[in-house]
């Protein structure tokens, strides 16, 4: 009897919570009531858009939201997860299930099948219409008298992320706010239609978030993947807009599709378009599918989670930041930003729908796809070899890398010969595998990760292609290794250790640290910044029978006896907070090579680096370059915007780094007669890519442009080919290259090839071709041969055979450091950072 008193009390007290929970869903306010307007008639900012999402998950037992991170500038980072009551309750089950089924951790899933749905809001901030349909979106999946969104949300999990760029999305939002009158102005010469340098569409440092979800170089973006491989979803929407005169694009995407991509993946974003179009028939609204957006480079905010077993879709609304509150398109009718949001609102919504629909299927598949990766993987090559005696900070920053994605890696059992692909040839041949070589195999989970990370060549189905077509790790992190077409053995290994020992030595007559990597450009810059003084070799040396490269730091208790007793323990602490290896030595007298005291041990003046920014640079480089010296090596840069660089006084500094962009408006005659002169009072002008081209044929500057050949296209029988109108954009990526990877032969005699070897891989951004300088140094050379990796076309290629890639030319006193290949390109190219090192730090000392 007592038991069944308990019984009916806890039966009592559970409907008084369903009813408590019931009635505080229908006083769920809707977003126009919470924030005081209706969505689409103002912009939303940040803090209020989380706001009424915390608010939705405070009111609504199906909401549960949590901070994941914040940005540069602070601002919070959020995800909402929404489903259904049942399914909140064992939400953590919902999500080790499905980590399950794809063997990140181990043991069977149980229970139903419950698809998971990735929502991914305002990638760019100035495509801001997205967030504003986000706050729609999580209403009307929890709003109580919406039935329909109940039932979908039974079997599915609704994963949203309301804003990836907080930073960038303000920056357009306080502008365009500042900017407006009491209404909006829909005509395009109007002021708010033109946002200023550098626009709102990157984070704080510039850069494209929705280039960076493989390579992780942002903070966003690496607090984004902890959570995104903490789910592993089956559905993700990159949500976005494109200019305002298109309509809406949404799924099937674009060709060429890369062959890693299943058919399964390929067949359900028709059946996703499908769905969408059945809702924008209904409402008249134009849309376009398989056009312009496809699905090759692996970092975009579609492809990184197709490549993860997801079906990634992007979906664009015209619009952008040209558009603000209303904007009159060329047919006559306005664009609003309802309009905007709506239609994102509607994709969003029917993106959930078709994946109910479809949720056993899903989820089936998601695992068939994980099953396949372990037991029988794609792709021509099932190993991927990474030589052991690479450098070892080199082999740790990959490996840090792989093991944010959660690609597994180990070590070779035994030695073996075995036919591979020689990744610095470019040649298959029988290739030695030692015991204690990394492997990583494609047998694995992140099988197709791993494949699209290390495939020597990534096939392209259709050389129309959106962005690079080559990124392969080996050549960006200048490692070398082999891709094997079969499983070798493996046993399990951790991410290499490197051990590092120094102490303090009081009879040391100088320190020496090697110069082979990023990690000893930060070391170089923290002694610098804490006032030591420090030589540099510029020929090889051998001493205590030890041989040291060209470019070795040289840290001389001479250069230094104002430091006292403090040198010793300075110099090592420092040291060894970056992880570098000190040698002490007793003596500069060296076996061979010159003398510490030698002309040939450079003393290395500490610079005072200057960036140009601001209108006519390109913001993306800016950002590249002040990421570098703020967020890697931690070294002082002092950004100089356009509109006052005339002013400025350049014997401020000693280098001044000049980034892509259109000079002609900036810098007049004048001010660049400055510039010159000031080079040759002994400053150091670094040209960046297409600056490369603004300085071409300017008197005192070696670099010229690699003239065409003029050669008309014909054919021996008749003469001038005719070409067909629709075969323009087949014509035009003939002299087209967006992406590949060049073998670079350098001169590593040279201080801006320092820690290389003779060769350097590099990524090509375009087809500028430069000749060799004739008055200067061709420090690194693209020969005719050059080309190992991605599309580039055939009259390209050839346009840049024997061309210039990296030169120095003495002018004066000064020097001009010309690097027609930018380096430093959205911070993935890891091999580029000591190079551009090079060109900071040890060229013309």
């Amino acid at each position: 009897m007592r038991s069944l008193k308990r019984y009916f009390l806890s039966f009592l007290i559970f409907g008084l919570f369903i009813s408590a929970s019931a009635v505080a869903q229908s006083q769920l306010q809707s977003p126009a009531e919470f924030l005081g307007y209706e969505l689409g008639d103002q912009w939303t900012p940040h803090h209020r858009v989380m706001d009424y999402f915390w608010y939705v998950a405070e009111q609504s037992e199906m909401v549960e939201a949590k901070k994941y991170g914040k940005t540069n500038e602070g601002r919070e980072l959020m995800l909402a997860y929404v489903s259904s009551m049942s399914n909140m309750a064992r939400l953590d089950e919902i999500r080790t299930n499905n980590l399950k089924r794809t063997g990140l951790i181990d043991g069977e899933a149980e229970g139903e099948s419950t698809a998971i749905v990735w929502l991914s809001y305002n990638v760019h901030g100035n495509e801001t219409s997205s967030s504003e349909a986000a706050l729609k979106t999580i209403y009307e999946l929890v709003r109580p008298d919406n039935p329909q969104t109940k039932e979908w949300l039974q079997n599915t999990v609704v994963v949203m992320d309301p804003m990836l760029n907080p930073d960038g999305r303000d920056r357009y939002v306080h502008w365009y706010k500042e900017t407006v009158g009491d209404t909006f102005n829909a005509f395009g010469e109007a002021r708010e239609h033109h946002e200023p340098w550098p626009g709102g569409r990157t984070n704080h440092y510039y850069f494209d978030l929705n280039r960076d979800w493989a390579w992780l170089t942002q903070k966003e973006s690496r607090a984004r993947i902890e959570q995104f491989q903490n789910w592993m979803p089956h559905i993700h929407v990159d949500f976005h807009e494109q200019s305002y005169t298109s309509p809406y694009y949404f799924a099937p995407a674009a060709e060429p599709f890369h062959k890693a991509i299943t058919e399964w993946q390929r067949n359900f974003q028709y059946t996703i378009g499908e769905n969408h179009a059945k809702y924008f028939n209904k409402n008249s609204w134009l849309y376009f599918t398989r056009e312009v957006f496809d699905l090759f480079y692996p970092s975009y905010g579609d492809t990184y989670p197709i490549f993860n077993g997801s079906i990634g879709m992007t979906y664009e609304q015209a619009g952008g930041g040209y558009s603000g509150l209303g904007i009159k398109k060329p047919v006559g009718d306005t664009l609003t930003l309802k309009d905007r949001l709506t239609h994102h609102h509607t994709t969003g919504l029917s993106t959930v729908e078709i994946s109910s629909m479809n949720a056993e299927k899903l989820v089936s598949e998601f695992s068939n796809y994980y099953k396949k990766a372990q037991s029988n993987p794609a792709g021509e090559y099932k190993t991927f070899v990474i030589d052991k005696d690479n450098n070892p900070d080199k082999l740790r920053a990959l490996f840090k890398l792989l093991d944010k994605h959660k690609v597994e890696y180990g070590q070779a059992s035994d030695d073996q010969r075995v036919s591979a692909y020689n990744y610095k040839t470019g040649q298959k041949r029988r290739q030695r595998i030692e015991e204690g070589d990394y492997l990583v195999s494609a047998y694995q989970p992140k099988s197709v990760l791993a494949r699209i990370l290390f495939e020597p060549r990534p096939e392209l189905a259709d050389s129309v292609t959106y962005d690079i077509t080559a990124w392969e790790q080996h050549y960006a992190y200048g490692l070398d290794g082999y891709a094997v077409p079969e499983e070798l053995d493996m046993k399990a290994a951790s991410m290499p250790e490197k051990k590092v020992d120094n102490a303090v030595n009081e009879n040391a007559y100088a320190y020496l640290a090697e110069w082979k990597d990023l990690s000893d450009v930060g070391l170089l810059a923290d002694l610098l910044k804490h006032d030591i003084n420090i030589r540099f070799s510029e020929k090889e040396f051998k001493i205590e029978d030890q041989s040291y490269d060209a470019g070795t730091l040289v840290i001389t208790r001479s250069d230094n006896k104002f430091k006292g007793t403090d040198f010793d323990k300075l110099v090592n602490d420092l040291a060894t907070e970056h992880n570098q290896h000190l040698e002490a030595v007793p003596t500069g007298f060296v076996q061979s090579g010159a003398d510490f005291g030698s002309s040939s041990v450079r003393y290395l003046d500490r610079p005072r680096v200057a960036l140009l920014s601001g209108e006519g640079t390109y913001s993306n480089m800016v950002g590249e370059v002040w990421h570098y010296f703020d967020k890697q090596i931690d070294y002082p840069v002092t950004l100089l915007d356009t509109d006052y660089f005339g002013e400025v006084d350049l014997n401020n500094y000693q280098v001044l780094i000049m980034p892509s962009g259109n000079y002609n408006g900036v810098i007049d005659s004048s001010r660049f007669d400055d510039i010159r002169e000031w080079i040759s009072s002994g400053g150091k002008l670094i040209a960046l890519q297409g600056a490369n081209g603004y300085l071409a044929g300017k008197e005192g500057f070696s670099i010229e442009r690699k003239p065409d050949d003029g050669n008309e296209k014909e054919t021996p029988e008749s003469g001038t080919v005719l070409n067909e109108y629709g075969d323009q954009q087949r014509e035009y990526i003939s002299n087209f290259n967006s992406g590949s990877i060049f073998k670079i032969t350098m001169d590593n005699s040279h201080p801006l090839a320092f820690g290389y070897d003779d060769s350097y891989f590099s990524l090509k951004l375009n087809a500028d071709a430069y000749k060799y300088l004739e008055k200067g140094w061709n420090v690194g050379v693209a020969k005719a041969d050059a080309h190992m990796s991605g599309f580039i076309g055939y009259e390209a290629e050839e346009k840049l055979h024997n061309t210039l890639t990296f030169g120095v030319q003495e002018m004066g006193n000064g020097s001009v450091v010309y690097m027609v290949d930018n380096p430093l390109f959205r911070a993935f190219w890891y091999n580029g950072k000591l190079l551009f090192g090079n060109a900071v730090f040890m060229v013309g000392q």
